[in-house]
C-alpha cells in the first residue's frame, strides 16, 4: 500500500517560516508529511518543478447571491469561479433573498451546498434588530463563519444603523462580529445633495471619508465598551487605518483587492462598473492600505464580490446597482502585487489564509503544515495572461479588471488531496462542503 495518496513533488512551498523547495505528502485528504519524499511511494504523484505551492487560498468576503437571481450568480457558479481563480474557500455573506438570518434559513443554505459547491463554504449569519436574541444561538450552528453587522448601506432588514441596537447585538453572543462600517445618517442626511445622472465619481464624495471614519469610530467605541471582538469588514480610509491600529484590543483589518488597486480614474474609465461600497477612493488611500499591508495592520484581504447584472450596473449615478466581481481575479491580481514587489508570497499566504483561519477560528485551514487540510493553491510566478471577460463564468459576464495584465497565475487547485482545477480546467464533480469553525458546533 502506498505510504502516500499524493506527494506533490519538486516545488517551492510557502510555509509559515518561509519559502522552501520541499516535497508534500498527503493522506486521507490531509498533509502528511513535508521534506524529501523523492523515495517515497503515492498513488499520485505530481511535478511542480518552477512552481510556488501555498496553503490553499480563501476568499472570506463574497456574495455569491442565491438564493436570489441565477442570471447573475448562483452558488454553483461563484464557488465554481472562485476554483478557476485558485481559491479553495469561500465565506459567503448572508444579504441574499431570502436573507439568512434564522435557524431554518441557514439550515437550508448548509444542506444546499452538498454537490453544489466546488470549493469549501463558510457561512455568515446576517443580524437584524429583529433577530438579535436569536445570535448567540446562531453563531455557534455548524459552518457559520461569523454574524454579519451592515451599519449602513443595506437592503432589506439588514441594517442595525444606531448605537443602541448595535450595542444590543454586541452583547448576544462571544464570537468575532463582521461589520459594513458606513455611518447610515451621514448617508442618509447628504443623499438630497446627489441626483439622478451626476458623474459617477460622486459616488466618492457622498460616501465621504467622514461617512467611513464615524461609522468605524462609533463601532470601536462600543466594541471596547462590551469587549466584544470586531472585524471591520473593506476599510478604505487612510484615516480608519490610522484609528483601527489604536484598537488592535478589540479589532482585525480587511482590505479589498479593490482597494489596493483602483484609485478614482476608474470613475471616468469604468462608469457603473466602478461603483462599489465602499467606495474606491484616490491615491492617499491606496497608498495608505499598502503602508497597512506592510506594517501588519491588515489581517485579511478578500474580493467582495458583488455580481449585478450589466443592465443594473449602467444605469445612470446614483441609481445603478453598487458591488463588483472578483472571486475569479482576486488571486491573479494578488500575485501580479507580489511580481511588482508590493507584497511577498508569505504575506499574501498570510492575507489570504492565515489571516482568515486566525481571525474567524477555521479548523483545519490557513498553512502548510501537518494535520492541516491539503488544500493548495498552486502558482506560476513566471506566468503572463491578460484578464479577459469570456474567462468568467459567473452569469452576468464581466469584471471591472478587464485587459489587465498579470505576471503570477495560479495553475492548479487541490481540495483535500484531490485536485480540482488544473490549467483552466474543473476536474471531477462538486466537493466543497461547509468549512468548520473552531467555536461553531459540528
Amino acid at each position: 500500500m502506498p505510504a502516500f495518496d499524493l506527494v506533490l513533488r519538486g516545488g517551492t512551498c510557502v510555509l509559515p517560516w518561509g519559502e522552501e523547495a520541499t516535497d508534500v505528502g498527503v493522506r486521507a485528504g490531509r498533509i502528511a508529511a513535508l521534506g524529501d519524499l523523492r523515495t517515497a511511494e503515492a498513488a499520485e504523484t505530481i511535478d511542480c518543478t518552477g512552481l510556488h505551492i501555498l496553503p490553499g487560498l480563501i476568499d472570506a468576503h463574497v456574495h455569491l447571491r442565491d438564493p436570489g437571481d441565477p442570471a447573475v450568480e448562483t452558488l454553483e457558479s461563484g464557488t465554481r469561479a472562485a476554483l478557476l481563480g485558485g481559491l479553495t474557500a469561500v465565506f459567503d455573506m448572508p444579504n441574499t433573498a431570502p436573507s439568512i438570518t434564522d435557524r431554518e434559513r441557514l439550515d437550508w443554505k448548509r444542506g444546499y451546498l452538498e454537490g453544489r459547491a466546488w470549493v469549501d463554504v463558510g457561512l455568515y449569519v446576517g443580524a437584524s434588530k429583529k433577530n438579535i436574541a436569536e445570535l448567540a444561538s446562531l453563531e455557534l450552528q455548524p459552518n457559520v463563519c461569523a454574524v454579519k453587522v451592515f451599519a449602513g448601506s443595506s437592503t432589506g432588514d439588514l441594517l442595525v444603523e444606531d448605537d443602541a441596537s448595535l450595542e444590543a447585538v454586541m452583547r448576544s453572543g462571544r464570537r468575532r462580529i463582521c461589520y459594513h462600517s458606513e455611518d447610515e445618517y451621514r448617508l442618509q442626511e447628504r443623499k438630497p445633495l446627489f441626483t439622478s445622472g451626476m458623474p459617477h465619481r460622486n459616488h466618492m464624495v457622498w460616501r465621504d471619508v467622514d461617512c467611513a471614519l464615524i461609522g468605524t469610530q462609533r463601532l470601536m467605541t462600543l466594541a471596547r465598551k462590551t469587549g466584544r471582538p470586531a472585524h471591520i469588514l473593506h476599510v478604505s480610509t487612510a484615516e480608519e487605518l490610522e484609528l483601527l491600529r489604536d484598537y488592535r484590543d478589540v479589532s482585525t483589518v480587511e482590505v479589498l483587492l479593490n482597494h489596493l488597486t483602483q484609485t478614482d480614474e476608474a470613475y471616468d474609465r469604468l462608469g457603473g462598473y466602478a461603483v462599489m461600497n465602499p467606495p474606491i477612493r484616490d491615491e492617499r488611500h491606496l497608498r495608505a492600505a499598502w503602508a497597512a499591508i506592510a506594517d501588519g495592520t491588515v489581517d485579511v484581504v478578500g474580493s467582495d464580490h458583488a455580481p449585478h447584472s450589466r443592465a443594473a450596473k449602467e444605469r445612470p449615478w446614483p441609481d445603478g446597482a453598487a458591488g463588483l466581481t472578483g472571486v475569479q481575479t482576486i488571486v491573479p491580481l494578488m500575485l501580479d502585487h507580489v511580481s511588482a514587489g508590493r507584497l511577498s508570497l508569505s504575506r499574501l499566504a498570510d492575507l489570504m489564509c492565515a489571516g482568515p483561519a486566525r481571525v474567524y477560528g477555521a479548523n483545519g485551514k490557513g498553512r502548510l503544515a501537518a494535520g492541516y487540510d491539503a488544500d493548495f493553491t498552486v502558482v506560476d510566478m513566471k506566468r503572463q495572461r491578460t484578464i479577459e471577460e469570456g474567462w468568467i463564468v459567473s452569469p452576468c459576464g464581466w469584471t471591472p479588471f478587464a485587459g489587465h495584465r498579470c505576471t503570477g497565475w495560479p495553475v492548479m487547485a487541490i481540495l483535500r488531496g484531490a485536485v480540482a482545477m488544473r490549467e483552466d480546467e474543473v476536474i471531477g464533480t462538486p466537493r466543497g462542503t461547509g468549512v468548520r469553525f473552531a467555536e461553531a458546533r459540528g
